[in-house]
């Protein structure tokens, strides 16, 4: 992937992708912006702003070859290359990321779980076998893990980023609601589901609209 797009243009990637993934698989061969701005609810001029740092992927009055535009974000993605990513904490929130397992993602994949339970270690959950946090690097090491979630309680979690910091984890996705300082090799995404449903209640009670920069997730419905 290109390095010097703006990170608002990366984030909606991924949206674009599943989205031509779907016209792929309906057997649509090409899209105008207009279109897929009103699939993925993003304006049309955003869209061909995100393709152009992309060189030349359209053309005027025929649009986007959808073939074409899946197999250069697939690449982009790094859709072509698995990736096995490791979960440490196997709560409740973290046994629900194991029932998942990005199954709809054919390259990302849970690949090793940690935890201090005694008696979930050693077993396999959601074909997932679940290390004690002492094999934490060496397995992180062996099966050449670079990001893993993190769903671990709060007060152990900064003892657990400095391990993975010093284990060398290029990414961390955050599920605790402390926010770390780490270096600049490592890139930590922070979800914070609380924080995300009280936003979301506060623009709901203050009536506030949708902001134009804002995006939404790419509907099931779509018919041709």
């Amino acid at each position: 992937m290109h390095k010097d797009i703006p990170k608002a243009t990366a984030k909606r990637l991924p949206i674009y992708h599943r989205y031509l993934r779907f016209l792929h698989n309906a057997g649509k061969k090409r899209i105008s912006s207009t279109e897929l701005s009103e699939a993925v609810r993003v304006d049309s001029a955003t869209i061909r702003r995100d393709f152009s740092y992309f060189g030349a992927l359209g053309k005027r009055g025929y649009g986007y070859d959808v073939d074409y535009l899946l197999d250069f974000f697939s690449k982009a993605l790094n859709q072509d290359r698995l990736t096995s990513i490791g979960l440490i904490g196997v709560g409740h929130l973290g046994n629900a990321l194991l029932n998942y397992n990005f199954r709809k993602n054919n390259n990302v994949r849970i690949g090793a779980a940690f935890d201090v339970n005694q008696d979930l270690i050693g077993k396999i959950l959601s074909g997932v076998p679940v290390y004690s946090m002492d094999e934490l690097e060496e397995q992180i090491e062996a099966q050449a893990i670079e990001v893993v979630i993190l769903t671990v309680p709060q007060e152990v979690a900064p003892k657990v980023v400095e391990r993975l910091v010093n284990v060398g984890i290029k990414g961390i996705m955050n599920f605790t609601p402390l926010r770390f300082d780490v270096p600049k090799s490592v890139r930590i995404q922070n979800v914070d589901l609380t924080t995300e449903l009280q936003t979301l209640l506060y623009f709901i009670d203050s009536n506030i609209e949708n902001d134009d920069d804002d995006y939404m997730d790419v509907p099931y419905n779509f018919s041709f």
